[in-house]
């Protein structure tokens, strides 16, 4: 074979070879994970979950919420609508821009219930999280919620109440995600059966919005 086709060769392929060792480098691994689904709804009391060793992303999580979750909470179907950081929301007080991941759990006119779940789009330390329970713990209307099962790592439990209805709101720190979520039902229904309803439906928020175990 004559020098300068062989030299000619073998500059193709060496300027092949890295273009072929890109391509299947950057193919490993590039196969997307699939979406995921809601998780089968087991009704799990608040008190039955350890939410110490769930990891919550700050992220949208409202279609991840079982549909099941929803109506076991609000007492009939309902449909859940949800927004995301940076977004102006009727869901933030005066319609402002939000600054977190949220969702609204409603049922039908007929039936005055609502589920509500969001988790802070910024991280929260620790101390940041003490100052949260502490403001919460002065929230007009409401009061602590006694003997309230943690929900993250510090947490509170409150117990509000606001003309003819009575809600039931946890909030804690997961890691560095700060998570609430609240359910809202009439007076009528009685307040340990809200709380009962309240813990397993922030349960399911919970599991939702926390990294799947492997």
């Amino acid at each position: 074979m004559p020098t300068v086709l062989r030299a000619l060769l073998l500059s193709a392929l060496l300027t092949l070879l890295p273009v072929a060792i890109g391509v299947a480098v950057s193919g490993e691994g590039s196969t997307p994970a699939p979406p995921r689904k809601p998780a089968a709804y087991q009704g799990t009391a608040l008190q039955d979950f350890d939410t110490a060793t769930a990891v919550v992303k700050r992220a949208p999580f409202c279609e991840l919420i079982p549909a099941p979750a929803v109506t076991a909470a609000l007492g009939a179907e309902g449909t859940v609508s949800g927004y995301d950081n940076g977004e102006q929301t009727d869901a933030v007080p005066g319609g402002d821009v939000a600054h977190e991941y949220g969702c609204r759990a409603a049922s039908s006119p007929t039936v005055p219930a609502e589920g509500r779940a969001w988790v802070f789009a910024p991280p929260v330390t620790a101390a940041w999280a003490q100052q949260l329970v502490a403001a919460a713990a002065k929230t007009k209307g409401c009061t602590a919620l006694a003997g309230a099962p943690a929900y993250g790592t510090p947490s509170t439990g409150l117990v509000c109440e606001l003309g003819d209805q009575r809600s039931v709101t946890y909030r804690g720190l997961f890691g560095d995600a700060w998570l609430a979520c609240s359910l809202t039902l009439p007076v009528a229904v009685d307040q340990a059966q809200l709380v009962d309803r309240a813990g397993k439906w922030c349960v399911a928020v919970a599991q939702a919005a926390s990294v799947p175990v492997s």
